[in-house]
Parts: structure tokens; C-alpha cells; sequence
């Protein structure tokens, strides 16, 4: 078959496309499948999209992204499947979606691996925000022929509009990207966080609890891996800027890794993606209780779920004071990803959406 991707970020560049399908891309070839990758943003937007500033720049590489959309629309024909994830255009109504479905006829896969319907701005483009047009996304749930959702959640919410509806998990290439484990050994420890700008807020929740634990452990220190330098006054910090490059050898210094998240409707439609690239690489991770989270963790046999400010501590302090104990949860957390959330498990599901 051929396949043409409508995304909004440029190939091998945002998590979410990476790892919902770019990683599958070799294995639609082996099958014998053909597939277009159209992208909404140039690589020189998407690195600006989320800085402060650049207004004029940004709008330029916006229009740039609806001509193509426009000039995109006369092959639309050769295509068997269109796979859309998220949203063809990331402002105003869904008018491609609505071309594609009902002019053009075209099989719809419509996929997304976060609440998208509720409006979740980032402030260095509040401006924009009311253009989002969040309530395509029942319109486009509607027309599409299959959903693909991120989890159960997201999987439901969907199903008032489609019946056609799969939960498809965010997984990891166990094989050629997160294929080691983490060696723990006794001496200092490391803390990690990695994610975006948008989720460091979240971080930041956990700020007094961490300052506590570096009082506390005198051996501990913090590594925070992201597109933006954090605002967290915490000792012994250590920033790295996100680089693709070295992605998993950044992750394998930690010891330790965190996802706090708040418990609201916006979180519980996230796929628990921090939490698996740890597992996958033998780091034990604490999580906050939301979610997902509560299905890829089952408290103190992968993991540790923790609500509270003192749970949070008692946690992270177990896994700091207990070496072996750090060394047998990220070994059974690498195992729970490779049996359900690795590309490995979960191929044939994927597969099946074009079937």
C-alpha cells in the first residue's frame, strides 16, 4: 500500500512522531508498503516554535506550512491510507482533514497521544491560542475511518465519535535505540527528569522535596535533560540541552528517574513516555499516580507510584540508600517494557491499523 503521513513536525525531530510511528517506518518497507512524510512545519519553524520571540518568523513559517498543505492536496489521490497525526494544520478549523474525508474519499487514520480537545497552550504562544480550534478534534474523530490513541483513556474519549477506535501505545525500539541497561554501582547517586519545556512545570512541583533529599544525601546531585534550561533552584543541578544524538547515553547517567505529573484531565490523557524510556534502559523510575502510569507501574515491583510530598521522599530515599534495590527494580522495569510497550510487542498491533 502507500501511505502518506500528514504530521505537523518535520520527520525525526518531536518524541510524539518518533515514537507512535516513525520507529514503525521500516517495518511498513519490509511488508512492502510505500510512505510520504508531509510535514506542516520547516526544520527552521519547528526550531523556533517554542523560543520567545521570533513572531515574524514564525508566522512566515506558518503560512509556508498552509501552502503546502494546499499544494499537497492534488496527490492526495495516490495515496491508500492517510495517516493524520493530531492535526493536518495547527490553527483553524479542520478544513484539510475535511478535503481529504470528503472530497477526496480517503481511508483516515487519525492518531494523537494527548488530550488534545483541551486547550493546552504554551506561554511563549498564548497569542495563538485562540486560533487552536480544539473542537476539530471530535469533527476529525467523526470522519476518519480508524483511531489510534495513546491509551485507554484517550481510546474512549475517541469512541463517542468513532467506533472504530484502538489503542495504540507509545512504545520503544528496544532493539536499536534504549538496547542497554543501566549498571548501578555504589558511590553517588544521580536524580533525572528529561521532557520538554512544556512539562517542566511539572518538575517544579517536586522542587521543595528535592531540596530536602539534597540536604538529606549529601551524595546526590540532579540531571535535568531538555530543550529548555530549567527554573529550579536546587544544588548540585546539572542541565544538558536535548540532543537526539545522544539520547539514551544521556539517560543512562541517571540513577533515578522522575515523571511528577498533576492529577487533572490533561495528564491523564499522557502516555506515560518519561516513565518507558527510563524502564527501557534499567533506570527505576517514581512516578506520580496519574494515568497511564498506573498501568506500566506496579508499585515496588518496576517502580514506585508516589501522590504525596512524603511518599514522594520515602521513594526516592529507598532507591538512593539501596543499590541492589535500584539494580532489580530497573531490571524488572526494562522486562515490562519489552513484554508490552516495546516496538517488538507492539508491531502487529500497528500493523493491523492499515490492514
Amino acid at each position: 500500500m502507500n501511505i502518506l503521513f500528514v504530521v505537523p513536525y518535520p520527520e525525526g525531530e518531536a518524541p510524539s512522531q518518533r515514537f507512535r510511528f516513525e520507529q514503525y517506518f521500516d517495518i511498513l518497507k519490509e511488508e512492502g508498503h510505500r510512505y510520504t512524510v508531509a510535514s506542516f512545519l520547516d526544520l527552521e519553524t519547528w526550531r523556533i516554535l517554542y523560543k520567545s520571540g521570533n513572531g515574524s518568523k514564525k508566522a512566515l513559517g506558518i503560512a509556508k506550512g498552509f501552502l503546502r498543505r494546499i499544494a499537497l492536496l492534488p496527490s492526495i489521490y495516490r495515496y491508500d491510507w492517510v495517516f493524520i497525526h493530531r492535526e493536518a494544520a495547527p490553527l483553524g478549523p479542520p478544513l484539510f482533514e475535511w478535503l481529504i474525508t470528503k472530497v477526496f474519499r480517503k481511508r483516515v487514520i487519525y492518531d494523537f497521544d494527548d488530550a488534545i480537545w483541551l486547550p493546552n497552550t504554551s506561554e511563549q504562544n498564548k497569542l495563538a491560542a485562540g486560533l487552536k480550534w480544539h473542537q476539530k478534534v471530535a469533527s476529525i474523530c467523526r470522519w476518519s475511518t480508524r483511531v489510534s490513541c495513546g491509551n485507554d483513556y484517550l481510546a474512549n474519549w475517541a469512541r463517542q465519535y468513532n467506533n472504530y477506535v484502538v489503542t495504540n501505545p507509545t512504545t520503544i525500539d528496544t532493539v536499536h535505540l534504549h538496547n542497554r541497561l543501566k549498571e548501578h554501582r555504589d558511590g553517588p547517586v544521580i536524580l533525572g527528569w528529561t521532557g520538554t519545556h512544556s512539562t517542566l512545570k511539572y518538575l517544579k512541583l517536586l522542587e521543595p522535596v528535592l531540596n530536602h533529599l539534597a540536604t538529606k544525601y549529601q551524595h546526590i546531585s540532579f540531571l535535568i535533560i531538555s530543550n529548555h534550561t530549567p527554573d529550579l533552584r536546587i544544588p548540585r543541578l546539572e542541565f544538558r540541552k536535548w540532543n537526539k544524538e545522544t539520547e539514551a547515553d544521556d539517560l543512562l547517567k541517571m540513577d533515578i528517574g522522575l515523571m511528577p505529573l498533576t492529577a487533572d484531565k490533561w495528564s491523564e490523557g499522557k502516555c506515560g513516555f518519561k516513565a518507558l524510556q527510563y524502564m527501557a534502559l534499567g533506570v527505576p523510575s517514581v512516578v506520580s499516580p496519574v494515568g497511564v502510569n498506573k498501568t506500566i507501574i506496579q508499585h515496588n515491583k518496576n517502580g514506585y507510584l508516589a501522590d504525596s510530598p512524603e511518599e514522594w521522599e520515602s521513594s526516592i530515599s529507598r532507591l538512593i540508600e539501596d543499590t541492589y534495590l535500584r539494580c532489580s527494580i530497573g531490571k524488572r522495569a526494562r522486562a515490562s517494557v519489552e513484554a508490552k510497550f516495546s516496538v517488538s510487542a507492539n508491531y502487529c498491533n500497528y500493523l493491523n491499523l492499515f490492514s
